[in-house]
């Protein structure tokens, strides 16, 4: 019995082959999917944080986080072609890394889908309360402001009871997953076709107000802002990782999960840039709403009819967001509970719906809680470095598997190995170092209880100890 035991790929492939789950989706459900996820939060409510800490320089922030994206999604692709099953980065570290590596990753990726999703709902929350006050409507303060949130100083202090339309948006995107990934991905589709016209509709209507001296001085803060920006906007890229999660049910990954990753970040990236640069130059970045960004944008410039329907098309948009990024945590858990490294009931199949249903619940209802009691600015940042993280580790991972599973069938080959993942690695501990010190301690405690969890009950339930 050893830690750093790996798993072969023909374990990889008797899981796949054996699988309960449906495969239902093509290239462009996966594209949608992802696009689902990173069309949301990030683009509504991180463009403005964003620019208040990097101003018109928002811009080269939202490129450099597309870029280190960009590299990602490529290593991404290899492994995802490698290894067609549920798990995501989990699954390549345990073949690459070993058993320890693997649980230390998923523990990690557990933070950051629980801790994105309950952004998510933390950020549908704000826009829906904006458009809801907008309309005259007086809602009681206690309901709708989280127990923990901060105060101007930036300091933690007690807010409201709970959040509860997050409470209530996060339930019921748990129900619609219960249901089934195939209804899921439907309904997915639909809302990405929302968002997409909302967005297109606000670049549309404000490009026209753009003032090129509200872009001066592009980079106020310097570079540091600039990083500093990146790394917290880097929130608005992450939902890419829920495509890789999703290749044990694609009818052919080895071809639309590549296909699937490249369609989405291409039009995020173009999105994404179109947005900045508009908002920033309709709204001078020291006033920008962080909370109600786009919508509030319109109506300053007078244009209160076409805020009322971004805001509209933002709280639809982001219930897709909400959607994949708890079916990434979902499938994350489903995957280590089957190995041993979980309970077993969290793996279990729902015999009608053929999800697995009671982890999906458990999901649900802690990123529920979460979303309630803790306020947006808290949870954000939490969420940005347990991903690049995750990314370092799949880099790394696919020059580790180049030199000790050379025989395995890559259907899709990362170009420039081992320097595109080099680079790759370079842009994410560059953003890490960006983020706040506190950060740091709360992910490295996170970690500290993980290993606890792993040599108290994943190291002596696990599968392929019990077989060695």
């Amino acid at each position: 019995m050893s830690i750093w035991k790996t798993k072969t790929p023909a374990q990889i492939e008797e899981a796949a082959d054996h699988t309960q789950l449906k495969k239902n989706l093509t290239a462009f459900d996966l594209a949608a999917l992802g696009i689902g996820s990173v069309v949301g939060t990030g683009i509504f409510v991180s463009t403005g944080k964003g620019a208040h800490l990097a101003g018109p320089g928002v811009l080269i922030s939202f490129i450099i986080a597309a870029i280190t994206c960009g590299f990602c999604a490529l290593t991404y692709s290899e492994l995802a072609c490698m290894f067609p099953v549920a798990g995501s980065t989990y699954t390549y570290s345990y073949v690459a890394f070993g058993e320890v590596i693997a649980w230390i990753i998923g523990w990690d990726l557990m933070l950051e889908y629980l801790v994105a999703a309950s952004a998510v709902a933390s950020g549908w929350s704000t826009t829906f309360i904006g458009l809801i006050q907008s309309a005259g409507v007086k809602l009681p303060r206690a309901f709708i402001t989280p127990l923990v949130t901060l105060n101007a100083e930036g300091k933690i202090v007690r807010g409201g009871i709970i959040d509860v339309p997050a409470v209530v948006i996060t339930l019921l995107i748990t129900w619609i997953l219960y249901i089934g990934i195939r209804e899921s991905a439907k309904i997915n589709n639909i809302i990405v076709g929302v968002k997409m016209l909302v967005i297109v509709l606000f670049v549309f209507l404000g490009i026209r107000h753009v003032s090129l001296s509200n872009l001066q001085p592009m980079m106020p803060f310097g570079w540091k802002g600039v990083m500093a920006g990146a790394a917290i906007i880097f929130f608005a890229y992450i939902g890419f990782d829920a495509v890789s999660t999703a290749a044990e049910e694609t009818k052919n990954p080895k071809r639309d999960v590549p296909l699937g990753l490249m369609l989405c970040l291409g039009v995020v990236i173009i999105l994404y840039v179109a947005v900045a640069f508009v908002l920033t130059g309709i709204v001078p970045y020291k006033q920008i709403d962080v909370g109600n960004a786009l919508p509030a944008a319109l109506a300053r410039i007078g244009i209160q009819w076409g805020g009322a329907l971004v805001a509209t098309g933002a709280i639809i948009g982001m219930i897709s967001t909400l959607l994949v990024t708890l079916y990434g945590q979902i499938r994350i858990f489903m995957v280590m509970s089957r190995d041993g490294l979980l309970p077993p009931a969290f793996a279990k199949i729902h015999p009608k719906h053929r999800t697995p249903h009671l982890c999906t619940w458990i999901t649900g209802i802690a990123t529920a809680l979460i979303a309630g009691l803790f306020n947006l600015d808290i949870i954000i940042e939490m969420c940005n470095i347990g991903t690049l993280f995750a990314f370092i580790l799949v880099s790394v991972g696919v020059i580790v598997l180049r030199k000790t599973r050379p025989e395995v069938e890559r259907k899709f080959k990362t170009p420039g190995v081992p320097f595109t993942p080099l680079i790759t690695v370079a842009f994410c501990v560059y953003l890490m170092a960006s983020l706040m010190k506190v950060t740091w301690f709360r992910f490295g405690g996170w970690l500290v209880i993980g290993l606890i969890i792993y040599f108290f009950y994943g190291f002596r339930h696990s599968k392929i100890q019990r077989e060695a």
